[in-house]
């Protein structure tokens, strides 16, 4: 298989149009977020078997695909190839941290990338069946949405979970709050132009008081001293602050800007935020081929609602329906939807194009 670059973006083209998100409580340098939803839609071949939770299964299958289309060198271990700074294949699925941070010390940065998986709980796909999945792209990630839709075709060509199941891609079709797109048909072999961001137009609205409800759709893992939070432990400032520090993070690595300049004032709002819990705990295990042990990954699920002075979080409580919260969110744990009204909602406002330099990359290319 074969990508041919066929189209990129030039001062002629219309202009991107990403979506808009309150910007008024973050730095004024901060004027866009580089994020974006795919669905994937696979029409069975083979038997497919999915597990309880499929978010490892397809992970695994991405990483192995990705892998041999990316590697130059075949070496076992990315460390010490000296192609490591190029290589798509460590800056999608296994960023290596920095030398240095100012803040914590990292074993790998945060991916750029999340796998979601459909609805909890095992099922056998028969030939002529739909399996659907979704991924996040985020930063980097983006410039390399063709290689990202060749190597899920390799990986399901090749066959994923017991017995080796395989599918043909039917169709990617590009998701966001204002609808669906289609991009991409195999047999067309183009990648339409479509948003890949969310621009921070700074619209917000400053009540004192507004209210959140997160409905957690996949177990959510807030961890202390290496153990995830049970229910009864988890708190108001645990939840928002770990949406802050991970919507940071990724704009920091992955962006032109981190969002963040003071998480002390940000963490004293916390203070006079109330909530309403309604969470269980649901149990995951997956098997980890790299440590070759079962590793037990559960979490809470369920309601949480927040009420106060939610403004200055309102960017990273949106933000936080496309990047996930807690840990394993490269398997789509710690998602949610979001109810409720927050100050500065994604908004259909003035649109505007993001300056992001991933942006103004290839938007179309063939794929043979």
């Amino acid at each position: 298989m074969e990508l041919e670059p066929s189209a990129t973006r030039r001062s002629d083209q219309q202009p991107w149009h990403p979506q808009g998100l309150s910007a008024a409580h973050l730095p004024s340098r901060v004027t866009s977020f580089p994020v974006a939803r795919y669905r994937f839609e696979f029409k069975v071949r083979q038997t497919i078997r999915l597990p309880d939770y499929a978010g490892s299964m397809l992970r695994g299958a991405f990483g192995h695909a990705l892998r041999q289309l990316a590697c130059m060198t075949r070496q076992k271990e990315c460390a010490g190839c000296p192609l490591l700074a190029t290589c798509p294949y460590p800056a999608i699925f296994a960023p290596p941290a920095p030398p240095a941070h100012r803040l914590q010390k990292f074993s790998q940065i945060p991916a750029p990338y999340i796998i979601e998986p459909s609805d909890w709980g095992s099922r056998v796909l028969v030939a002529g069946e739909t399996l659907i999945f979704h991924q996040v792209l985020i930063g980097r990630a983006l410039q390399e949405l063709p290689l990202i839709l060749l190597t899920w075709r390799r990986a399901l060509a090749r066959g994923i979970g017991a017995g080796d199941g395989t599918a043909d891609l039917v169709r990617v079709v590009h998701c966001s709050e204002r609808g669906d797109q289609e991009i991409h048909r195999p047999e067309v072999g183009t990648i339409a132009t479509h948003d890949q961001g969310i621009a921070l137009v700074g619209k917000s609205d400053d009540s004192p008081t507004s209210t959140a409800t997160l409905r957690f759709e996949t177990p959510l893992r807030l961890q202390q001293n290496g153990r995830a939070l049970p229910p009864d432990r988890l708190q108001a400032r645990t939840l928002l602050m770990a949406l802050a520090r991970r919507a940071n993070l990724l704009a920091e690595f992955y962006s032109p800007s981190a969002l963040i300049d003071d998480f002390a004032t940000l963490s004293a709002t916390c203070a006079d935020i109330r909530e309403d819990k309604n969470l269980r705990w649901l149990d995951w295990t997956r098997y980890s081929s790299r440590q070759q042990q079962k590793m037990s990954l559960g979490g809470v699920v369920g309601t949480w609602r927040l009420e106060g002075p939610l403004a200055p979080f309102a960017p990273f409580l949106q933000l936080g329906k496309w990047l996930h919260v807690g840990k394993e969110t490269v398997f789509g744990l710690g998602r949610y939807t979001l109810t409720d009204g927050l100050p500065g909602d994604i908004s259909a406002g003035p649109l505007r194009t993001c300056e992001h330099p991933c942006q103004l990359v290839e938007k179309q290319a063939t794929i043979t």
